[in-house]
């Protein structure tokens, strides 16, 4: 029997690489050869030359006043809660739908995070359950900007004003976004009372590792200083409590490379835009797939990663992993499970189980859109499949029609839920080993 799709032995639609990230030119080698032969190179003083020039201009680019260059996303989440004073006990919510590092953080303040299904129309945070979801021990709200959508600040804000929330925006999907409230716009993070940035090698900017927490208080950002460089004051006019800090300070190459791609930044953002729309145009067009629609508010949309719907009823009933399995055979980098509901992750259940706050909680969660999401529904693309010309979209669209109209050939594939079925728990979670995203 002769196939005609990859999975099954037939030729690839695409058999030529999409754009290699990280991107770099020499601004990120001269940058690198300065700080060499400068001798100046780690975080100490903190924040250091490089260090501090590049977080005032991320701060300013996305309309916040002061930055504090940190050396991973995780870190910058938990720096900017500690330093808003959230500890052990106290209630922080977050989205079900997310990477497991945004309830870490949580863990690592002594916290207890709670976990609120999200919106199916963004996969962020759903606001209309986060009223009943707080008790008179929830201190902070974590949104998170979900691959390229917004969670909807305006609520978000309303509900925390009302309610003396503490509010940190998780940007690590959303450097160069912007969102538009009451004619006025403002970039990813500087709604909130703080956001949080992550330069890791996937992410829309990179130096390898870091992050930065960027806020309009400098009283905030004194005391995540503070957190980052061993408890040291950054100014003689610091207010607030002495505290034991850690090293998480920032080196002065990863700042370098990172002065460097802000400058591609914008660039790049319009670049993802322009491609993202033509994929949108395309997928309409095929039954079985549904985009996520545009909130007006959205200003400018950063494209960490497009993440769209597969409905299986109109493909034959295949399950969602055998469509991003034949889509990846087809020469399309993608995934499926990217995220999960993280209260179900094992990756989340073996670590909580060592924090005592989370370990006295009896909160049960139930968020079937997360659930739905993760383990059925969506499918992500990474974003520098979209740094090429129209050709690589073409090529994309013209891989998912020919799954849609050779789908008989999937059926009988084998697919995870088949995989995991009388498995021990420990052998699931050998199989669930996350990419490092």
């Amino acid at each position: 029997m002769t196939f005609n799709l990859a999975l099954r032995g037939g030729a690839s639609v695409r058999t030529t690489p999409f754009t290699a990230w990280p991107i770099y030119d020499d601004r990120e080698a001269r940058g690198l050869q300065s700080v060499l032969e400068s001798r100046n190179w780690g975080g100490y003083p903190c924040p250091n030359d490089l260090a501090r020039e590049f977080a005032q201009k991320f701060a300013t680019a996305h309309g916040a006043r002061y930055g504090v260059a940190v050396m991973n996303g995780t870190v910058s989440l938990e720096l900017a809660l500690k330093a808003a004073g959230i500890g052990f006990g106290d209630e922080v919510i977050v989205p079900a739908y997310t990477w497991e590092g945004t309830a870490a953080a949580v863990l690592f303040c002594g916290a207890v995070p709670v976990f609120v299904d999200v919106d199916p129309n963004t996969y962020c945070l759903d606001v209309t359950l986060l009223e009943a979801a707080c008790t008179e021990r929830t201190k902070a709200i974590i949104p998170v900007h979900l691959g390229f959508r917004f969670a909807d600040m305006d609520a978000i804000m309303e509900i925390a004003t009302r309610r003396g929330l503490f509010v940190l925006e998780d940007c690590a999907h959303a450097h160069g976004a912007r969102w538009r409230s009451s004619g006025q716009e403002r970039g990813a993070g500087a709604t909130g009372h703080a956001g949080s940035f992550s330069f890791q090698t996937s992410k829309l900017m990179t130096a390898g590792e870091g992050g930065i927490v960027i806020t309009s208080d400098i009283n905030l950002a004194d005391q995540v200083i503070r957190l980052t460089n061993c408890g040291r004051p950054p100014r003689r006019e610091s207010v607030g409590e002495p505290m034991l800090g850690h090293n998480y300070r920032l080196t002065e190459f990863q700042a370098a490379v990172l002065l460097a791609q802000l400058e591609r930044l914008d660039e790049q953002t319009d670049l993802r835009e322009r491609r993202t729309s033509q994929l949108e145009d395309g997928l309409r067009q095929i039954e079985g797939l549904s985009v996520l629609p545009r909130d007006p508010r959205i200003a400018r949309q950063a494209s960490y990663h497009y993440v769209f719907k597969f409905h299986p009823e109109q493909f034959g009933g295949i399950h969602r992993n055998a469509f991003v399995a034949a889509l990846k055979a087809e020469g399309v980098p993608c995934d499926g499970r990217f995220y999960e509901a993280v209260y179900r992750s094992s990756l989340f259940e073996f670590a909580a189980e060592k924090y005592p706050a989370w370990a006295q909680s009896k909160r049960k969660f139930d968020c079937p859109v997360a659930v739905r999401a993760g383990y059925e529904e969506s499918v992500w693309l990474p974003h520098q499949i979209f740094l090429g010309d129209e050709r690589d979209v073409d090529d994309i669209l013209t891989a998912i029609q020919k799954i849609k109209d050779n789908v008989a050939e999937l059926a009988g594939y084998e697919d995870e839920r088949i995989r995991l079925q009388g498995m021990s728990r420990a052998q699931r979670a050998l199989l669930e080993v996350k990419p490092p995203y």
